[in-house]
C-alpha cells in the first residue's frame, strides 16, 4: 500500500534514491506485526505504533536500528540529500547513537565534513558485531563522533557480510576436524595420495569453468602454481604478488600481466548480435584502492570466520576484476589460499571447490546464478551506458578496446559496497559438499584403487603403470578385452583373466557413485 513504507524504503521515496543491489530487508506499516521471506529478502510489517515521524532523522534512525547498515544505499542517500538537513538532525540529538552513527557514516562514505561540533555519549560500534562480520583488530576510535570504526574495509572497497543462521553454522564448522576424521578412516598415506590427485582435479575443473578445459599444459601449470603458492605469498593481493602468480598460471603467452589499465567487461559473443555484456568491471583507476580495501578486510577480520574471509577474498576479487586475464582462476585459488593462511586446511590439501562447482549441471548453474545475483542488477540499471565505438582506443597497458561504459561514477557504490552474504552462504555449501562428498569419495576411490592394484599383483607381475592400465581397461569394459590381451599376453590365460576381472569388480563394488579416474 502506497505510503506505508518506512525506514530505507521511505528514504528512497523521499529523496529519490535507489540501491542497485536489492536491500535484504524492507519495512512497512501493516495491520499486525508480521514477517515474510520472499526470494531471499525479508519483508517486515510493523503496527501503526511503530511508524516513525515523517522526518529524515526518524526514518534514518529506524533504518539503522531495525534494518542494519546498507552502505551502498547510504552512499547514494548522502549524495542526494542536503548536508545541512543531516547536520540539523545531529545537532538536535548530539548524544544520540544513531545520529552519531549517521554522521560518522556520512563523513566516512563521502569524505566530506559536516558542520557539527560537540557530540557526546558513550562510544558505539559502527557495525553491530552480532549482526555483521566486522574488523576484529585495529578497530579505530573516532573521537569526533565517539564511534568505534569497526568497518571491515575502506571507503574505496568495504564488503559486508551479515551473520545469518547459515553463517553462524559456518563459523562452527570445523574443516580441520573433517580432514582429521578422513585421515582416521582412510589413513594418512591414502589421504595424501588423494591430495595430489585433487590438486590436479581442482586445476582441471577451474579451467572447465572458464571453458578452457582442453588446455592440458595450462591445467598442469595451474596445479603446480597452486602447490607452490597456496598460503605462501606474503600478501597475495599485492600488485607484485598478483603479477607473479598470474605469470605462473598463465605462462609467458599472456597478453598483459599486472593490474589492468583499460576497461573490461565479462561477456559472451553472439553471431547475430556481437558481444553480449554480462558484467562491467570497475574503472581501472580505482583498482589499487579497491584491492587495498580487500586486503584491509583480510587483515582485520577474525580468522575464526575463515569461510567468510575465503568467500570475500574470492568473490571480492572476481567482482573487482583487476587483471586483464586470469581473474576467475585466481579468485578460486584465493579460497584455498585464505583457508590455508587461517590454519583450517593444512598442507598439502587443496579443497577442490572448482571440482564441486562443476560436479553437476545443477551446481554449475548455481555458481552462475550466484555471480548473477551481483551482476544482473548492475546491468539492469546501466545497460544503456554500455557502448561499442567504431574506433578502438589504445590504453596505457597496451590494450586496444572499442568498449565504452558511460556510468562509472553513478555505478561506483555498487562496486565499492557489495553485500556478499549470499555469496558466502553459497561457498559454505560448496565447502561442505567438497569435504563430505568430493574429498571423501576421492579418498575412498584411491583406497579401492590401491587395494585392487595389490590384489592383481597376486596374479601378475609388473610395474604400477601397467597394473593401472589393466584396472582402467577392465573397469571400462567390464572384462579383459582382446586389445588388453594383445598388450599384455599373460592375460590370455583364462584363469588369470577371470581372477583379474573379479579383483576389479570386488575392489570397486562399494563405489557406485565415484567417478572413474
Amino acid at each position: 500500500m502506497a505510503g506505508d513504507e518506512i525506514g530505507y524504503a521511505w528514504l528512497a521515496a523521499r529523496y529519490d534514491v535507489q540501491a542497485i543491489q536489492p536491500l535484504p530487508l524492507e519495512s512497512r506499516i501493516g495491520r499486525r506485526r508480521q514477517t515474510y521471506d520472499q526470494a531471499g529478502r525479508r519483508l517486515e510489517y510493523y503496527t501503526e505504533a511503530m511508524r516513525p515521524q515523517g522526518t529524515l532523522g526518524a526514518h534514518l534512525t529506524f533504518a539503522l536500528k531495525h534494518e542494519g547498515v546498507a552502505l551502498e544505499f547510504l552512499a547514494r542517500l548522502f549524495g542526494a540529500l542536503p548536508a545541512e538537513a543531516l547536520a540539523d538532525w545531529i545537532r538536535s540529538e548530539p548524544t544520540g547513537q544513531y545520529a552519531r552513527r549517521a554522521g560518522f557514516l556520512y563523513e566516512w562514505l563521502t569524505g566530506k565534513t559536516l558542520a557539527v561540533e560537540g557530540v557526546g555519549g558513550n562510544y558505539r560500534d559502527a557495525l553491530d558485531p552480532e549482526l555483521y562480520v566486522t574488523a576484529a583488530t585495529e578497530v579505530r576510535r573516532n573521537r569526533r563522533w565517539r564511534i568505534n570504526d569497526n568497518l571491515p574495509g575502506t571507503p574505496e572497497f568495504c564488503p559486508l557480510v551479515r551473520r545469518t543462521t547459515s553463517l553462524l553454522e559456518a563459523r562452527q564448522y570445523r574443516i580441520a576436524d573433517r580432514l582429521a576424521a578422513m585421515e582416521g578412516e582412510f589413513g594418512p598415506d591414502i589421504l595424501r595420495r588423494s591430495a595430489v590427485w585433487l590438486t590436479i582435479k581442482e586445476s582441471r575443473a577451474s579451467f572447465v569453468i572458464e571453458h578452457e578445459g582442453q588446455h592440458q599444459d595450462r591445467i598442469r601449470r595451474f596445479a603446480t602454481a597452486m602447490e607452490q603458492y597456496c598460503g605462501r605469498l606474503d600478501s597475495p593481493l599485492d600488485e607484485r604478488a598478483l603479477s607473479e602468480f598470474q605469470s605462473a598460471i598463465l605462462g609467458t603467452t599472456t597478453i598483459r600481466t599486472g593490474l589492468r589499465q583499460s576497461p573490461v567487461f565479462v561477456g559472451s559473443s553472439s553471431i547475430d548480435y556481437g558481444a553480449v555484456v554480462h558484467y562491467v568491471c570497475p574503472h581501472w583507476e580505482w583498482l589499487p584502492g579497491m584491492l587495498e580495501g580487500l586486503q584491509r578486510f583480510l587483515a582485520q577480520t577474525d580468522p575464526g570466520d575463515a569461510v567468510v574471509r575465503a568467500a570475500v577474498a574470492s568473490f571480492g576479487f572476481v567482482f573487482i576484476h583487476p587483471l586483464a586475464d586470469g581473474n576467475g582462476r585466481i579468485s578460486r585459488f584465493l579460497v584455498n589460499d585464505t583457508l590455508r593462511r587461517d590454519g583450517v586446511v593444512p598442507e598439502p590439501f587443496i579443497l577442490p571447490v572448482s571440482a564441486a562447482i562443476t560436479s553437476s549441471a545443477v551446481r554449475r548453474a548455481d555458481y552462475d546464478r550466484i555471480l548473477e545475483r551481483y551482476s544482473r542488477p548492475l546491468m539492469s540499471a546501466y545497460r544503456d551506458a554500455v557502448d561499442f565505438t567504431q574506433e578502438r582506443v589504445a590504453y596505457a597497458d597496451g590494450i586496444e578496446s572499442d568498449f565504452v561504459f558511460n556510468a562509472y561514477e553513478e555505478a561506483a557504490p555498487v562496486w565499492s559496497y557489495p553485500d556478499l552474504t549470499e555469496h558466502t552462504e553459497y561457498l559454505f555449501a560448496i565447502i561442505r559438499h567438497t569435504l563430505e562428498h568430493e574429498m571423501h569419495h576421492q579418498a575412498a576411490f584411491q583406497r579401492a584403487w590401491y587395494r585392487t592394484r595389490e590384489a592383481i599383483k597376486d596374479w601378475v607381475e609388473g610395474p604400477d603403470e601397467h597394473i593401472d592400465r589393466m584396472i582402467r581397461a577392465i573397469r571400462q569394459h567390464g572384462r579383459v578385452s582382446g586389445k588388453l590381451m594383445k598388450e599384455f599376453p599373460v592375460l590370455a590365460q583364462s584363469d588369470i583373466a577371470s581372477e583379474l576381472e573379479q579383483a576389479v569388480a570386488e575392489g570397486f563394488a562399494d563405489l557406485p557413485d565415484v567417478n572413474q579416474r
